[in-house]
């Protein structure tokens, strides 16, 4: 679906019809980046699901601590809990619903970085615009 996107903007963009007639027409300097975004986020969809394809799995091991493709569950100072799973790529990505949403994060990410080698009850103290935020490693599957 992304791809035909690109190639419709790409197409669009390079159309003779939308040639500009005056430094206001802007349709296909428009459709250009349009192409050109929609084209970086094809490739960043690729790379994504190429991280996954060879990610292994690896159950939780207390010696090692948290690693990349644990599934984490951390609990706030006012009793919110969510649930994450440190992947590789595709940061932000939500999956399921409810209770049972789990979002990915990755290593990159400020709390993916502290995440890192922890073990269930541990506590991590992040920088949240202004504030401090403590959470509480409550299970890793």
């Amino acid at each position: 679906m992304i791809q035909r996107a690109a190639q419709s903007a790409y197409e669009t963009a390079t159309a003779e019809e939308n040639i500009a007639e005056n430094k206001y027409d802007t349709l296909s300097l428009e459709a250009s980046y349009l192409a050109t975004g929609q084209a970086r986020r094809m490739e960043e969809i690729r790379q994504a699901r190429s991280a996954y394809l060879q990610l292994t799995l690896r159950d939780y091991d207390p010696e090692r601590g948290i690693q990349v493709s644990n599934l984490v569950w951390l609990e706030d100072e006012d009793g919110r809990r969510q649930w994450l799973f440190l992947g590789p790529e595709a940061a932000g990505l939500k999956i399921g619903e409810g209770d049972g949403l789990v979002t990915v994060i990755t290593p990159r990410s400020p709390l993916g970085q502290q995440l890192l080698g922890k073990v269930e009850e541990d506590e991590l103290d992040l920088v949240v615009g202004n504030g401090r935020q403590v959470l509480a490693i409550i299970s890793v599957r």
